[in-house]
């Protein structure tokens, strides 16, 4: 299943300890497939490298990069469905390239997306896609 991870979903999940670390662990068992962007991929380090470390970050990065079950995807059109944080659309954009089954996010800038049919992005919460993933 290619997903999209926003960076809140992201943050909250890669260290052994928290209660989200289940998706982390998701990706290296591969059970899904993550797809993602250089805009995606420096969010990503500068948020780690802010709330842990640099070179927690840089190790992070490494395992995405060398992972079998990641897509580099290459952007090509920018649809701009989200207007109230603009940044978010970087997501938005690569779900849509991937054609990704959905966003994970707790982000509710994402909700704007429930109103718009085409082209039609899922965005869930971890909790849902919990529920998902153990069916696989």
């Amino acid at each position: 299943m290619k997903i999209v991870l926003d960076t809140n979903c992201l943050l909250v999940s890669v260290q052994g300890y928290s209660d989200f670390f289940w998706l982390w662990q998701a990706f290296r068992d591969k059970k899904i497939t993550l797809c993602y962007t250089t805009d995606i991929l420096d969010e990503y380090h500068e948020k780690l490298s802010y709330y842990f470390s640099v070179p927690f970050a840089d190790t992070v990065m490494e395992e995405i990069l060398l992972s079998p079950n990641t897509v580099p995807i290459t952007v090509y059109y920018k649809w701009n469905l989200i207007t109230v944080d603009p940044d978010d659309n970087k997501f938005v954009d690569c779900a849509i390239s991937a054609n990704a089954a959905c966003i994970i996010s707790h982000d509710k800038h994402f909700n704007v997306l429930k109103k718009i049919a085409f082209p039609k992005v899922n965005v869930i919460s971890i909790d849902t896609f919990k529920s998902l993933i153990t069916k696989i």
